[in-house]
């Protein structure tokens, strides 16, 4: 049979929703992976939706605190990386010190454990928000980012593509006096550097001199409607929706957890934090997610 065509609405990755209460407290892992079991029991075919709290144990920090807050600004827009060459500066000049953190990040067991749900054929399919490619390390087949990939850079004028490695050293190269600053590293190959970056050289596109961009959809731009539409056939044919590691502050994951709720589909979240889907949910689980899932698993 043909896919079902849902009207996918083109929300910006910006837009937030109401502020909600914080979840109940926390949860033992041993607790919540035995409540976590008998939920994947009962809805053995899940779409997992997996955010930024996934992957801190690899090293790469997350932005927002366990009532969702943000922990430092925020991240660079859209709308002012394509229109504005100091905000390039400063993107990239930061990015010499925070990209080689998520380059050289590994999967941590919530990874591995996720990607053991696979095996297990308990997921259909993992959406991730995280651009860090660290389920696909992790062994995990059936993955989406959602919101694009890190480790490769588009050219916005002709669609020229190479890694960020590439432009990483080309960045270096042009810039050696950057090499030498130190800064703590935030989300996305990001870093907290405040420097004066206007003699900052950054490396265009070398086809067409274009501006060079991660392919990650960035704070104010949107989802593509094919993977938000491809996402949504998953998540209809599944029995039900398990979200881990996103507080969902962001509409473009929480929007899974909207569809779900209108079609009746059980949900559950996973997150060390209070979630937008408080209301929405059957079981919230407060608890570390790697331990967890470990507790889940052993008792599957």
């Amino acid at each position: 049979m043909p896919a079902t065509i849902h009207k996918v609405r083109p929300f910006s990755s910006s837009q937030r929703l109401p502020e909600q209460q914080t979840p109940d407290v926390a949860h033992e892992p041993e607790q919540a992976g035995e409540l976590l079991a008998e939920f994947i029991h009962n809805n053995p075919k899940l779409m997992i939706l997996t955010g930024a709290g996934v992957s801190t144990d690899s090293g790469i920090p997350d932005y927002r605190d366990g009532d969702g807050a943000w922990k430092r600004k925020q991240p660079v827009q859209h709308q002012a990386f394509m229109e504005s060459f100091e905000t390039r500066q400063r993107y990239w000049g930061r990015s010499l010190i925070g990209w080689p953190v998520m380059q050289k990040a590994t999967p941590n067991p919530a990874h591995h454990l996720i990607s053991e749900l696979e095996h297990r054929g308990h997921s259909n399919l993992v959406v991730t928000q995280n651009v860090d490619r660290l389920h696909q390390k992790a062994g995990t087949r059936a993955v989406m980012d959602l919101h694009g990939r890190a480790d490769e850079v588009l050219c916005m004028s002709c669609g020229y593509r190479c890694t960020r490695e590439e432009v990483h050293d080309r960045c270096a190269d042009l810039n050696p006096a950057f090499r030498h600053y130190r800064a703590d590293a935030a989300p996305d190959g990001d870093a907290d550097l405040e420097v004066d970056f206007s003699s900052f050289m950054t490396a265009d596109c070398p086809a067409c001199a274009g501006i060079l961009k991660p392919d990650v959809v960035f704070f104010g731009d949107f989802v593509p409607k094919d993977r938000v539409q491809s996402a949504l056939d998953t998540l209809e044919n599944s029995d039900g929706l398990l979200v881990i590691g996103s507080s969902l502050m962001v509409y473009s994951g929480f929007r899974f957890c909207r569809y779900a709720s209108e079609w009746g589909k059980p949900m559950a979240t996973l997150n060390l934090g209070r979630t937008r889907a408080e209301d929405l949910v059957s079981l919230k689980l407060n608890a570390r997610i790697g331990e967890t899932l470990a507790a889940t698993l052993a008792k599957l």
